[in-house]
């Protein structure tokens, strides 16, 4: 008899998340199990929108962003009666296995109904903040870094021509991640991330320096955690350093785009290991990438370990000091 396997995408959406969809129907039915979609996250478990999947429905959608089957952030399910009538959906469809793509908050829900209703599960990270204790890579965060790199490549042009500061924004939460990676690989003059203090002040004099000796431009990173508005930093830039400047808030354009070469083989590889963990009767587990490749974690030591940001690229953000 066959097995039946269900996926969710529950929280921000990522580019990586239609791959993946589409890994999922090829591989499951490759093993001989009947794949399901759930849309709209928890919400579609809570109100039986639960779909068998074929590979009709996931032609095509490999160089999509965004996912096809929706996603939501679900406040019914953090509450019991709801998990309940979720439980019993799956089982009038008799599928004893679940993949989530999703975040820190997905997991701890699917921590929760484990618990309560002891599902098999498997948890792929997928958010562009890359805030996942356990794992270096989450789901999607090529495709941001990229869009954010289009983007201050873009802003670059117009800031040299009007001798302009730009404060580029990105997402992040309280994670730096996407403000520092792309800090070191777009040559921006400034970063600002929530993970290190800083002081304005410090800048002040290598910055007016720079001006003296022909700079036109200023490009800042800061991540969207910080303790000042980005406002405040173009004001600084404005009062402090003297030149004019501009605020430009990239927001849901990094979790969009075309899914990178890095992601769709993410997507690919996140999702085999996922169904291979359940087949190999893995019941509650987390897909890790690690520098030692793909390693299974149980979701509770995912869930209650804080993220931290890797040193190694911390260190890379270099003092200010004025140019001789």
């Amino acid at each position: 008899m066959k097995q039946n396997i269900a996926i969710l995408c529950s929280g921000g959406d990522v580019s990586g998340m239609n791959p993946a969809l589409k890994r999922f129907v090829e591989y499951s039915l490759q093993n001989n199990l009947t794949p399901y979609f759930v849309y709209d996250g928890y919400e579609g478990l809570i109100d039986n929108n639960i779909q068998k999947a074929s590979y009709c429905d996931v032609s095509g959608i490999i160089n999509r962003g965004g996912t096809k089957i929706g996603s939501a952030r679900s406040k019914r399910f953090m509450q019991v009666e709801y998990r309940n009538i979720a439980k019993q959906n799956l089982d009038a469809l008799h599928v004893t296995m679940l993949i989530v793509l999703g975040g820190d908050g997905s997991f701890r829900g699917l921590h929760q109904f484990y618990k309560e209703h002891n599902i098999k599960f498997c948890g792929v990270p997928s958010t562009i903040d890359n805030d996942i204790s356990g794992t270096d890579y989450c789901l999607g965060v090529d495709t941001a870094l990229n869009m954010i790199k289009f983007s201050i490549d873009s802003i670059r042009d117009t800031a040299s021509s009007f001798k302009r500061a730009f404060v580029i924004e990105t997402m992040g939460n309280k994670c730096g991640y996407l403000a520092l990676v792309s800090h070191l690989t777009s040559g921006s003059e400034l970063c600002l991330i929530p993970e290190t203090a800083y002081n304005l002040n410090e800048y002040e004099q290598k910055f007016k320096q720079e001006i003296q000796n022909g700079r036109r431009y200023f490009i800042a990173v800061v991540a969207e955690g910080i303790k000042e508005d980005s406002k405040e930093i173009a004001r600084w830039f404005e009062e402090k350093i003297g030149i004019e400047s501009r605020v430009n808030v990239l927001g849901h354009l990094q979790r969009g785009g075309n899914p990178t070469v890095k992601d769709r083989l993410m997507a690919y590889k996140f999702i085999t290991y996922a169904i291979d963990a359940l087949l190999d009767n893995k019941n509650e587990t987390i897909v890790c990438y690690t520098k030692e490749g793909f390693r299974y974690k149980e979701i509770n030591a995912v869930v209650n370990t804080p993220y931290q940001l890797d040193e190694e690229l911390i260190k890379f953000i270099n003092s200010p000091k004025a140019t001789e």
